[in-house]
């Protein structure tokens, strides 16, 4: 391993590829407003995301020591990433000892210069691949068709995408912005050969799509795949799913090429007894995943001979300098924190603008590919698209407190971002409250405000350069009367007078009762 792979400096991934799909060209209330527009992608999103969440909210009940479980899924975490060089050494040197090849990746240019390279080694010009998120941060497909290859995604939702020519919209369920029918023209325009009675039923829909992959994974010499988890004691790779095409990219193949970001890895094997039950709860609310696969190295006569692990570090080593990025990278990828929150249901994966939408693409994408304050960074909003309601430190599984990291971006972004008109609004009011005869004088023409007031005692409408607060909530008009006009007034006299004789009678009273 490089021994400055780990202590490079905190800069932003390499273009084109290396942050294409860590930056949106929308900053996200834009492309949220152009989302919130679309009915039937807020039913699909609805329904999904409550399916999902009743099946969580079942399943892990029935765990007594649930809340157990999210310790210990925190306190490996937490360990991996205090001894993170450590572990991927001990990773490379395990896998090779296996018979695999360890390839480091400073970014996403060089993770797709390696892969590339690696296919073209083969002959192949085609590549079957499992879901994967890495590859998708990195703008994988893109650079392998720009170099001539053809990459075939062979998860449903996946290949759903692919087809549509679109881009996921959630972690674990990419297509979940997509109906039955919408699928069912997708399948008929794009898949070769399909039958033109294609109906919207699931079965059919499924058997569809297994037919157009089956020839895929048994001509197809080459598998590109990601990594749920990686065990540093063994080399031992894990990919879990629920479809069983994962499994055939895994076995089939005679060259195995693995894109996994350095975070993924796991001190020790028994670790995955933990994130087994954490991880298909969390993320399908299901028991357990229907396929884990594992496999370590190479075995002659048995699977891919030819075995590749791709290190992906794309702002990782940027991220774990950070209190904060440290934190997220303790992500395992289950989607539960999307699956929860009200602002994600509402405007879609899309809206983010990034590979990792929802609460935790709020935090992950700024600290993977950068945050700055600059007035059309997109990447600069993204820490506020979250009401910080909370359920998402109490769906995830690993308990990263994604609102105090939300919060605390939100700070940074504010101080980078130089003189704005809420810093002077702040400035003024800090001014005033501290002069006595300025608070009073501001009080008195905050007076003013009960002129533009209607008729039920609120300001609807609020001049520039507060006009945005207005337009999303109310504000109610000053009273007749400041407290301290009512104090100075013989009502306010009295009344204070006749609290302090009470005062002083109930504290003799109780003297004497002692």
């Amino acid at each position: 391993m490089s021994s400055t792979f780990l202590g490079m400096p905190a800069t932003p991934p390499r273009s084109p590829y290396g942050t294409g799909n860590l930056r949106g060209d929308r900053k996200f209330p834009k492309a949220a407003h152009d989302e919130l527009r679309n009915e039937q992608l807020r039913r699909n999103l609805g329904r999904a995301t409550r399916t999902i969440r009743a099946k969580r909210l079942a399943v892990t009940a029935e765990l007594p020591d649930w809340e157990a479980l999210r310790d210990a899924g925190s306190a490996i975490k937490t360990e991996t990433m205090n001894r993170l060089p450590e572990l991927l050494e001990q990773l490379e040197r395990n896998v090779t000892e296996r018979g695999g090849t360890v390839h480091w990746a400073r970014d996403g240019v060089e993770a797709n210069e390696i892969v590339t390279r690696l296919v073209k080694a083969t002959g192949s010009s085609d590549v079957i691949k499992v879901k994967s998120m890495a590859t998708q941060e990195i703008g994988l497909n893109e650079h392998l068709e720009s170099a001539g290859i053809t990459p075939y995604e062979t998860d449903l939702a996946e290949l759903i995408v692919q087809l549509a020519h679109d881009k996921p919209s959630h972690i674990l369920v990419p297509a979940i912005h997509r109906n039955r029918d919408e699928i069912r023209q997708i399948f008929l325009k794009e898949i070769p050969g399909v039958d033109p009675r294609l109906d919207n039923v699931p079965a059919h829909l499924a058997a569809a799509a297994r037919a157009y992959l089956r020839e895929k994974f048994m001509t197809t010499k080459v598998a590109v795949s990601g990594a749920n988890f990686g065990i540093a004691e063994t080399g031992t790779l894990a990919v879990v799913e629920s479809e069983g095409n994962g499994r055939m990219c895994l076995t089939m193949p005679d060259t195995l090429i693995t894109v996994m970001g350095i975070e993924k890895v796991l001190p020790r094997y028994q670790d995955l007894e933990v994130f087994l039950q954490l991880l298909p709860r969390s993320s399908t609310g299901e028991r357990m995943n229907p396929y884990t696969s594992m496999w370590t190295g190479v075995t002659p006569g048995d699977g891919p001979q030819d075995f590749h692990l791709v290190l992906l570090d794309n702002g990782r080593t940027a991220a774990l300098a950070d209190r904060i990025g440290r934190e997220a990278l303790n992500c395992i990828r289950c989607s539960a924190c999307l699956n929860v929150c009200p602002v994600y249901e509402r405007a879609g994966g899309h809206a983010y603008g990034s590979t990792y939408p929802g609460p935790i693409g709020a935090v992950l994408t700024p600290q993977l590919a950068g945050m700055h304050a600059a007035k059309n960074d997109p990447n600069s909003s993204l820490p506020y698209a979250s009401s910080l309601c909370g359920a998402c430190f109490d769906a995830c599984p690993v308990k990263i407190d994604i609102p105090s990291l939300l919060v605390e971006l939100r700070h940074q972004n504010t101080e980078q971002s130089g003189a704005t008109a809420e810093k002077l609004a702040m400035k003024a009011a800090a001014t005033v409250m501290r002069h006595p005869k300025f608070f009073t004088a501001a009080q008195k023409g905050a007076g003013i405000g009960r002129v533009i007031g209607g008729r039920d005692g609120t300001i609807s409408h609020l001049p520039p350069p507060f006009e945005g607060w207005s337009a999303s909530r109310d504000t109610a008009v000053p009273p007749k009367q400041t407290f301290r006009s009512w104090l100075a007034s013989d009502e306010g006299t009295a009344t204070m007078r006749a609290a302090a004789d009470e005062h002083a009678k109930n504290r003799k009273t109780t003297e004497e009762e002692k």
